[in-house]
């Protein structure tokens, strides 16, 4: 090996080390691209990436739009409509209201793709409920957090429309081949997660003839749900999704982009809930522009950091041994974005650092670019689930005023689980 590679090899377990220590991801990413390209003497390759997915077209209308248009739902509490319109028919299932409750979650993490955001709508609501019905706050909070896997089919995901430009397909084309593997995982995943109740001995079935405790969860105003849901209201979240689903399938009418789709939701949702037009406009820009800041942010620091693994000639070797071995390749879209968003709490850093190092080279090593890009964006979303540090976990955690590491750890067999049968399940 060269010195280069050595060098990219120590800068990478410092930039590891900075993530642990919870250093701003962009940062740390851009950074580190940017060593590794000076020490290599080609600063330039860093930088060109990252003025590339700077101005990639098609992965800011996509994203920004989404996140636009989730603000507007998020303005115009449409979202907490949906909400209540899904949870209210919940009635006394015992201990099949842990599943269904999961069930549920996985529904709206479709239409609201971000696990915090998700857990922040969820949280107020169904860990009550689970209480009630006898679950520990800990298993409550955790079926909260391992229910957003469904959110890789959302057409919004910044994996789905990085996989997809890579691959040269249309994003809906994406979701529609590997939508039915998502769900045999997701229901894989309610499965394990719902096994836990006995592992931990999470479960005690409520005493009628016992005044049970109260417990409230610590949240704000959006925790209060509406007690009669307006179904146009909750109609709105999941309208562009329902749409583009459509369009891609049995409407070819309605085929259309993500923005397009994202732009007619938000009209919708402006006129159905009759908001001030000027407020709902200055939301919609505003969520397009943390989109930009947030998501296409990370996109394009780990374009940076892939650019200064390329500059120091890592990525090129790494070609070379997985051109060798088709079985590394899978594995390393397996487990290694798991590992990483284990240890960081970041799935989206995880899998964009894998995919733009070593997805576009797929077809070099005999595998195709959308399940090795899809594998690995659900490799560090499993990670994060189970991480102690990721934001969703927090926001549970505070919620039930319990350690991360109780939540965590309730998480931790079903996400190994998950991600050892990954591989398997989209036959990688």
């Amino acid at each position: 090996m060269t010195w280069t590679i050595w060098m990219a090899a120590i800068v990478t377990l410092i930039t590891i080390a900075a993530l642990l220590k919870r250093i701003e991801t962009r940062l740390v990413l851009f950074t580190s691209g940017l060593v590794m390209a000076l020490l290599s003497g080609a600063p330039q390759v860093a930088l060109k990436a990252f003025i590339a997915n700077m101005t990639n077209g098609s992965l800011i209308t996509a994203i920004c739009s989404s996140l636009g248009f989730a603000a507007v739902i998020a303005i115009t509490r449409c979202d907490v409509h949906f909400v209540s319109l899904m949870v209210k028919p919940l009635g006394k299932l015992g201990l099949f209201l842990l599943p269904f409750c999961m069930f549920i979650a996985s529904c709206v993490a479709v239409a609201i793709p971000s696990a915090a955001g998700c857990a922040a709508a969820l949280g107020p609501t169904m860990i009550p409920l689970m209480v009630r019905a006898g679950f520990k706050p800990a298993i409550a909070g955790a079926a909260i957090i391992g229910s957003i896997i469904p959110s890789a089919m959302s057409p919004g995901s910044s994996h789905n429309v990085w996989v997809a430009k890579i691959a040269n397909i249309d994003v809906m084309t994406l979701i529609v081949e590997f939508a039915p593997k998502i769900l045999i995982l997701c229901g894989l995943n309610i499965l394990l997660v719902t096994l836990m109740i006995f592992v931990f001995r999470d479960y005690r079935k409520p005493d009628p003839n016992e005044n049970a405790e109260v417990f409230e969860v610590a949240s704000d105003a959006r925790g209060e749900l509406p007690e009669k849901p307006n179904i146009l209201f909750a109609i709105a979240p999941i309208l562009p999704i329902v749409v583009l689903l459509l369009g891609a399938t049995v409407i070819p009418a309605l085929k259309m982009s993500v923005a397009e789709a994202m732009i007619w939701g938000s009209i919708y949702t402006l006129l159905i809930t009759r908001s001030n037009p000027e407020a709902v406009t200055k939301e919609f820009f505003s969520g397009m522009g943390k989109g930009y800041a947030n998501i296409m942010g990370i996109i394009i620091a780990a374009g940076c950091f892939a650019g200064g693994l390329r500059a120091a000639g890592v990525i090129d070797a790494l070609i070379e041994t997985l051109k060798n071995s088709r079985e590394i390749a899978s594995y390393a879209a397996n487990f290694g974005p798991f590992l990483m968003g284990v240890l960081t709490g970041s799935g989206d850093a995880a899998g964009h650092a894998f995919n733009q190092a070593v997805t576009p080279y797929a077809a070099e090593f005999g595998m195709r670019i959308e399940p090795l890009g899809i594998v690995a964006a659900l490799s560090g979303a499993l990670g994060r689930m189970c991480s102690p540090i990721a934001g969703a976990t927090l926001v549970i955690a505070g919620m039930t005023r319990l350690s991360p590491l109780e939540i965590s750890k309730r998480m931790a067999i079903p996400m190994i689980i998950n991600v050892i049968l990954l591989g398997f399940i989209f036959e990688l």
